[in-house]
């Protein structure tokens, strides 16, 4: 009867703590509550808990779920370690800025630093440059021809910027190497008959029609697959192609004084195949096949 004589604003008040107190029970502590606990079942724990990795000593040394750098403190691949697939995650697998690079097939012109500014690498390389540069780096570091098409014997994008008289069509007045920076010595001396030039930090390039250059690389067949030379979306993908993992056999057995033929055996045992059997392509979990290999030499 009392309560029939409270202010409607405070009856009011009233009914929304009610509701309040059952939705915090409910959804705060009794929902939580039990989806940790069918978390915790067979089957279940592992992924739950993180799906963590642990040595033969027992310590845990990552996750099966995230990739990571195998590179040692100046950033340069451990040789006797099978390297994972590229990441625009921080500097490198940060799964606390998970992300990808955002770049398409239209990235094409990198950004040069200003040396006057010393406290900021103003650099951006274009997606184009990344590309080639990675696939430089890992052909020098597994023995093969990284070279890939529209990529310079450097390692940048091979990309004009090409001037005529009348915007896109006309007398050719002018040719630039957009990605080489000068003093560089452009990677081609002339286009259609006109002497290419390197390129000036600051200058404007805009009215110049970008034309990349096909170079000597190759196209198919290259042996240097498409997930070397390329991020995942997330940035944190732990695995690679089994193409990948072949390609550095070889280098991580001179590197670990094994026969070539037991580490590519050691590879095969590792591919995962498609999910369901269709779905994807196979993969290789390189912190397992490090490990595996870690475990062989002791």
């Amino acid at each position: 009867m009392a309560a029939s004589r409270l202010p409607s604003f405070v009856r009011q008040h009233l009914a929304a703590l009610r509701v309040l107190l059952v939705l915090t029970v409910l959804t705060g502590i009794a929902y939580p509550l039990a989806i940790t606990g069918i978390a915790q079942l067979p089957g279940l724990h592992d992924k739950a808990n993180g799906s963590l990795v642990t040595n033969a000593a027992g310590q845990v040394v990552g996750s099966a779920e995230l990739g990571q750098l195998f590179t040692d403190k100046d950033g340069n691949p451990i040789p006797k370690y099978f390297q994972p697939r590229p990441s625009a995650a921080g500097a490198g697998y940060d799964p606390t800025s998970t992300s990808a690079s955002n770049l398409g097939p239209e990235s094409l012109v990198d950004t040069f630093d200003d040396p006057a500014t010393t406290d900021v690498d103003e650099s951006k390389q274009s997606l184009l440059t990344q590309v080639c540069a990675r696939s430089k780096a890992v052909g020098d570091l597994d023995g093969v021809d990284g070279r890939r098409p529209y990529c310079t014997a450097n390692g940048v994008g091979a990309v004009l910027s090409v001037f005529r008289t009348a915007g896109t069509a006309g007398t050719i007045t002018r040719v630039v190497s957009i990605n080489e920076e000068c003093p560089a010595t452009p990677f081609v001396a002339t286009y259609q008959g006109v002497k290419v030039e390197c390129a000036t930090l600051g200058a404007d390039y805009a009215a110049g029609i970008l034309v990349p250059v096909r170079g000597p690389g190759k196209g198919t067949g290259n042996p240097v697959p498409p997930d070397a030379v390329t991020a995942s979306g997330s940035g944190l993908d732990p695995d690679i192609s089994p193409a990948y993992a072949y390609l550095q056999v070889n280098r991580v057995a001179k590197a670990r004084g094994l026969d070539p033929a037991a580490v590519r055996r050691l590879v095969a045992e590792h591919v995962d195949g498609r999910a369901l059997g269709f779905m994807g392509e196979p993969t290789v979990n390189v912190l397992d096949l490090n490990l595996t290999l870690d475990k062989a030499a002791r």
